[in-house]
């Protein structure tokens, strides 16, 4: 079974500026060579996204509808309904995780 990934308006944001920081801090080469990883992640969701865990921050909360895929530090937050993944949060897991779930997922 094949799963079509869907980056919201949010995630792509984040892999944009995610891009920029690196670019601006690094190089061209690290800044595309994180990008290909968090690509081959996505794209590794479109065959077993179940198989991700549930982020721990949600499920303090009671919260089990959203899953993790990791690129390390790099954390990918989504939620599988139906035959689509759609990814929400695309951040680097050293920030305040708990505040920007709350925000992002959350505020609605």
């Amino acid at each position: 079974m094949t799963y079509e990934v869907l980056l919201t308006e949010d995630a792509e944001r984040d892999l944009e500026s995610l891009y920029d920081f690196i670019l601006r801090h690094d190089s061209v080469t690290k800044a595309q060579g994180v990008l290909d990883q968090i690509e081959a992640t996505l794209s590794s969701l479109e065959s077993f996204p179940e198989r991700g865990n549930h982020p721990r921050e949600l499920v303090e909360l009671g919260i089990h509808d959203y899953r993790e895929a990791f690129f390390k530090p790099y954390r990918i937050i989504y939620r599988v309904i139906g035959q689509s993944v759609f990814v929400f949060l695309i951040v680097d897991g050293r920030r305040d995780m708990q505040n920007l779930l709350q925000q992002r997922l959350l505020a609605g």
